[in-house]
């Protein structure tokens, strides 16, 4: 089958009929007709659908040698830095689509598969490991094109350093095995997409304690006993005009609840293995493929807020004052950073002894966490730039109505009428004042983990001795 078309995926999403609870019940329609999913399966389908144009035909996918099967290039195991660059391309090219503001895109997890699959061999010849699942898992994933959310992140009960005393636990855990499988029960989050996808990727971040906590696996989204409890909605008032990001780009978040789930042993990557848990999210490729495409969705975000930041300036021509300017120079210099330190995880990429081309971690971690600063400030700019215009934003109805000839002269901003000045502020608050705008913020904030551990990371990490070398022979010198 290899790369599907966006109806094939909405097919497929509708056929599953996962259990996904809403508003108080489940999902009782054909998922892409919920009010709720609609807009977010549309711009998925039309990802899906970008694989396909000719034009785009040596981004979007490569072909298996001798076979000539084609496969989505977020599967790509890159070999080489043109895989690299080709990848990237990919990335930009379906976070262009969705502005960047859907941090859960198929390249996301395909990616992270794909990494797991490239550091196979730290499983090999470990206790309740199975390399050979992951490798045949990764090519039917591949070869099926399909999609995933995933979850790994513990509900937020008890947070202190002894709660992994307690015998109460609600924490995702595996409770018996069987001879078809291990069976899991409680909880995780956040998988966002929940209920959208074909399956459903569950692994441990770590620090686990408890090896009943410490797994990885893939399962089908209908696979029974598994449910999706979503979040309010975010999505506005759903119409194009009012809500122009948050109608198509609104992903869904959602609280994943095992109740005695059977993982058949096929499906099953490693379980009740913490030393695995640590060291395959640290040792393997997971964090530096991840990082790369993270990165390639934030540099083409940032162009999207730049772009609206120019456009308010136009719209009401305060281009002149020196403050504005100061303060769209300050997206430039982040886009222009990130754009940067993109390229250069790319030139310093090595290959490693398995023939695998891993871009530098280093400074993707250091172009993730100033984003996870930076983004905050971004969409205050756009506020501060926008100042009253962000709050007067009348319906569309309202210039449909009877008055809607005087406000579009009276709401008129420079060289252009109001409806039209209402409508890039309306998008403009959709992404810095709305729920959904709320929620990209906090989104951003904590991509890759908490911003403080993120930093400590990139300290406890980076290469000193070249720069102390450096220091000592100057003072060396005579």
């Amino acid at each position: 089958m290899a790369i599907v078309t966006g109806a094939e995926y909405v097919d497929r999403i509708n056929k599953l009929q996962t259990e996904v609870w809403i508003e108080g019940d489940t999902v009782k329609e054909k998922i892409s007709d919920h009010p709720v999913f609609k807009g977010v399966i549309k711009s998925q389908s039309e990802l899906y659908d970008l694989q396909h144009q000719d034009h785009l035909k040596d981004i979007m996918y490569y072909q298996s040698e001798g076979k000539g099967e084609k496969f989505g290039t977020s599967y790509l195991i890159p070999k080489s830095r043109s895989d690299l660059e080709k990848r990237r391309k990919m990335s930009q090219v379906w976070a262009r689509h969705t502005a960047g503001l859907m941090g859960r895109s198929p390249d996301y997890m395909n990616t992270a598969l794909a990494a797991f699959a490239s550091s196979v061999h730290l499983l090999k010849n470990q206790p309740n490991c199975f390399p050979e699942h992951l490798k045949s898992f990764y090519e039917y994933a591949a070869s099926n094109d399909l999609s995933f959310t995933h979850t790994f992140i513990n509900p937020q009960n008890n947070r202190s350093s002894l709660s992994c005393f307690e015998e109460d636990t609600t924490n995702a855990r595996v409770v018996k095995r069987t001879e078809e499988g291990i069976v899991v029960r409680g909880a995780k989050l956040l998988a966002t997409q929940g209920g959208i996808t074909d399956e459903i990727i569950v692994f441990s971040a770590p620090g686990i304690q408890d090896e009943s906590h410490a797994f990885a696996f893939s399962i089908p989204s209908n696979t029974k006993g598994l449910r999706f409890v979503c979040r309010k909605p975010l999505i506005g008032d759903g119409t194009d005009f009012n809500s122009p990001l948050s109608s198509r780009f609104e992903e869904m978040d959602s609280l994943v609840l095992f109740d005695d789930v059977l993982v058949p042993w096929e499906r099953v990557f490693f379980y009740n293995n913490i030393r695995m848990a640590n060291e395959f999210y640290k040792n393997g490729n997971f964090v530096p493929f991840a990082l790369h495409q993270i990165v390639s969705r934030q540099v083409v975000k940032t162009e999207f807020i730049l772009g609206i930041a120019q456009l308010i300036i136009d719209t009401i021509n305060i281009g002149n004052y020196p403050h504005v300017q100061n303060k769209v120079t300050e997206i430039i210099k982040g886009l222009e950073s990130s754009k940067a330190l993109l390229l250069v995880s790319e030139i310093q990429s090595r290959k490693n002894k398995n023939g695998v081309m891993v871009p530098d971690r280093t400074p993707l971690y250091v172009a993730v966490n100033q984003f996870q600063e930076n983004y905050p400030r971004f969409t205050e700019i756009i506020q501060l730039l926008g100042a009253s215009g962000m709050i007067n934003l009348p319906q569309e109805k309202q210039f449909d109505s009877a008055i809607g000839e005087k406000l579009d002269y009276y709401m008129q901003g420079f060289e252009v009428k109001g409806k039209q000045r209402v409508q890039l502020f309306s998008l403009a608050f959709d992404l810095c004042m709305s729920s959904f705008g709320s929620r990209q913020t906090l989104y951003e904030r904590f991509f890759f983990g908490d911003p403080v551990r993120l930093s400590q990371t990139i300290y406890q990490t980076y290469e000193m001795e070249c720069a102390k070398d450096f220091v000592k022979n100057m003072m060396g010198k005579k």
